[in-house]
């Protein structure tokens, strides 16, 4: 039997592990439960009731969060020589074409966010073995292959995030840090939230969003109460 370790006891002493919580008291205690010496990220898990094997009922998109992610988000930008400067001055950490091509046939891939513009992707589209198992692939839908890299990379930068529903059902995103205020928590796991619900597919029948819960880096979860969700 795997021991459970003093930081663990002492999380899960802090909370009823068996009951299910409203999203406000979720967020207040999953700053309580975080014991790690850096500032944890703060998950959430959205268990839906859809089957993405069927095209109709694919659940994806895009969610501005009010109050960004925390995280200081590395951005390339893959575009021709007039655009670099719209991009730089936006607050693209890198920019251009060919050079940044070349890097990452190599394996460079130290960024979190590529966007680019639609004249370059039969470029872009060579690196696909290696941009899509990390999810770096730029893609129309999430606003991520676009003409308007100023707008696309000052969104990025303030805490856009796009997901995807996974092949059982379930969306996994960081929606903000353990350092947050727990207002700021609730905020963007409600915005999550509000968005997964207008993206529900019509095909799909029954409790739409069937689990939620709320973790930290390393800390046990907290089962979110679905109720409050208005679907």
């Amino acid at each position: 039997m795997a021991r459970i370790s003093k930081k663990r006891k002492e999380s899960l002493s802090k909370y009823d592990g068996t009951k299910v919580y409203d999203l406000e008291e979720a967020s207040g205690i999953v700053k309580e439960i975080t014991t790690t010496n850096y500032d944890a990220s703060v998950d959430m898990v959205i268990h839906l009731n859809v089957d993405p094997r069927k095209a109709n009922q694919m659940v994806r998109g895009t969610v501005s969060l009010p109050h960004g992610t925390g995280k200081d988000v590395k951005v390339l930008v893959l575009c021709s020589p007039e655009k670099e400067s719209e991009a730089n001055e936006a607050g693209a950490d890198f920019c251009g074409l060919d050079e940044y091509v070349d890097k990452i046939k190599k394996g460079w891939t130290d960024i979190d966010v590529i966007i680019c513009t639609p004249n370059v992707m039969a470029k872009v589209g060579a690196l696909g073995r290696i941009l899509g198992p990390r999810g770096l692939m730029p893609n129309p839908k999430t606003g991520t292959v676009t003409m308007d890299v100023a707008k696309a990379v000052t969104e990025v930068k303030a805490g856009k995030i796009d997901f995807k529903v996974d092949k059982y059902g379930i969306v996994h995103a960081a929606i903000g840090k353990a350092s947050f205020e727990a207002n700021k928590i609730h905020d963007n796991a409600a915005e999550l939230l509000a968005t997964l619900v207008k993206l529900k597919p019509s095909s799909s029948k029954g409790t739409y969003i069937k689990s939620i819960s709320l973790s930290s880096s390393q800390s046990p979860s907290v089962a979110v109460e679905t109720k409050s969700v208005s679907v």
